[in-house]
């Protein structure tokens, strides 16, 4: 009788999720690689513009609105774009790359205004001593995946994003954390470190929304959640 080996399922840890994410991350490499180039290319003009200093000219203000024109209508949605197929990878998903640049067409509207709307919220609780903006930023984390692998509307999305999050708040934090020495140890790897260190960060995060999303799906179904 021929046994069949389960298939390792990611945990809503952070060891669970960085182990998951690693393991994917060699399986899908190529494509993974090329959405990071894609992504990374393409936020280049803002990080240019982010950067620049001196005196606010006109031209340099004008520069600065459609820096920001840029990184709300095109930016965000290769982004969002590029989100999915980490998803992709971490379900064992077919991955086509030119989904990245599907949102331009199917869902952009929403994109458009989750993305925004995460900004404002995360902005907004920044300015009230930082630590309300690292709560909200958490807790919003899987907003991305909701619009684009649920297809919800920006409000349903961060509706959602927070009930799932709700338990899982400070391993989000500690994702967070652990991504600041991973790419520091990326950079010393003779700089070329830093792709695999992207790559796996993005991946991780998609693996503990995977895990989250089993999760919710289990208890649903009337399954013990396992420990």
């Amino acid at each position: 009788m021929e046994i069949v080996k389960e298939e390792r399922r990611p945990k809503a840890t952070i060891t669970g999720s960085y182990g998951y994410g690693w393991q994917q991350m060699w399986k899908h490499f190529l494509y993974l690689f090329l959405v990071m180039v894609i992504v990374g290319v393409l936020n280049s003009p803002v990080s240019v513009l982010q950067e620049s200093d001196g005196d606010l000219t006109a031209g340099l203000i004008l520069l600065q609105i459609l820096g920001a024109a840029y990184w709300l209508l095109f930016y965000s949605v290769v982004k969002y774009g590029g989100d999915l197929l980490y998803l992709r990878a971490i379900r064992n998903e077919k991955i086509e790359i030119r989904e990245m640049f599907d949102g331009f067409k199917k869902n952009y509207v929403h994109i458009i205004l989750a993305n925004l709307l995460v900004f404002a919220i995360v902005g907004l609780g920044f300015v009230f001593l930082i630590i309300p903006g690292i709560i909200l930023a958490c807790r919003l984390a899987f907003v991305s995946y909701l619009v684009m692998d649920k297809n919800m509307d920006p409000v349903a999305a961060v509706e959602k994003s927070w009930e799932m999050t709700r338990g899982h708040g400070w391993q989000i934090f500690g994702m967070g954390l652990l991504a600041i020495p991973i790419v520091i140890g990326g950079l010393i790897c003779f700089i070329v470190g830093i792709i695999f260190a992207i790559i796996w960060i993005s991946a991780a995060f998609a693996a503990m929304y995977h895990a989250v999303d089993l999760e919710e799906q289990q208890q649903l179904n009337g399954y013990p959640v396992e420990e």
